[in-house]
């Protein structure tokens, strides 16, 4: 297509303003608004949509790489049938609209292992990025040795401010493996610091397999474990999970097909 001036000084504007615009996608927005004969606010709107949006989605994607999620889980991709009668779906999905990061509000996921709790909070973080939030995503044992390294170099408080900058952190897998205090011993002084640095102007979640009430036994320290549950409990959203465990149902499954694979073997060599 000929170049006008005027052609060329929208994309020498576009060029300052750092836009994105490509030829063809200028192109194909003033033939579908001649076409449909659109007013120019219409226009407009198309013309700034494109960019915007554009812009809108690499944010999102920033946000969703700072959050360090380890999977791609969203809501859509939870099997809501498995335990139906124990994991209703609406509590989530008010989770997911991020309300309760404009009260700062906690969040605690706890009960059975193995019944979807990394899954969904992973997805409730996923669409808080996506509505604008700053999100980091940490398991306990990898925040436990990162704020130990911290405290040996002297550099902790910076760790904790660090920590402190997310709408919504997320410790997941407390308890999950049984090493934090073998390998941490300060684990509960250094939990609390992150929860009590954060509360109550920030939403942290803690999801864990172990009950509150041994949460004691665990950390061993029970004054400053009850000072933590405090620190979380306050203002919280509390959400049990009971129910079928899926690693469980996927093992039983595993194994039914590696049977199944294995006698179909068999009765081909008998033939």
């Amino acid at each position: 297509m000929h170049e006008s001036p005027l052609r060329e000084q929208i994309f020498a504007h576009l060029a300052v303003l750092r836009i994105p615009m490509s030829d063809e996608q200028f192109d194909a927005m003033l033939t579908s608004a001649e076409k449909e004969q659109v007013s120019h606010l219409e226009f407009l709107m198309r013309f700034l949509s494109l960019p915007a949006n554009q812009r809108r989605e690499r944010s999102i994607e920033r946000r969703i790489k700072e959050a360090g999620f380890p999977t791609a889980a969203t809501l859509e991709s939870f099997d809501w049938e498995f335990n139906r009668e124990t994991i209703p779906r609406l509590p989530f999905e008010q989770l997911a609209t991020g309300d309760f990061l404009e009260r700062r509000d906690n969040v605690a996921f706890v009960g059975k292992s193995g019944t979807g709790k990394s899954h969904l909070i992973q997805s409730v973080g996923r669409a808080c990025c996506a509505l604008g939030y700053r999100v980091r995503y940490t398991t306990s044992a990898a925040l436990l040795e990162d704020l130990s390294a911290a405290a040996g170099d002297n550099t902790l408080p910076q760790r904790i401010r660090y920590y402190g900058r997310f709408d919504f952190l997320i410790i997941d897998e407390l308890g999950f493996e049984k090493l934090e205090l073998r390998h941490y011993p300060e684990a509960p002084s250094l939990l609390y610091k992150i929860v009590d640095h954060r509360s109550p102007q920030k939403s942290t979640a803690l999801v864990s397999n172990i009950e509150f009430k041994q949460w004691s036994d665990y950390l061993g320290d029970p004054p400053l474990t009850m000072a933590l549950i405090d620190r979380i409990v306050d203002a919280a959203i509390i959400q049990p999970f009971e129910g079928k465990s899926y690693r469980m149902h996927r093992a039983e499954q595993q194994k039914r097909r590696q049977q199944q694979e294995a006698a179909a073997g068999s009765r081909k060599k008998a033939r």
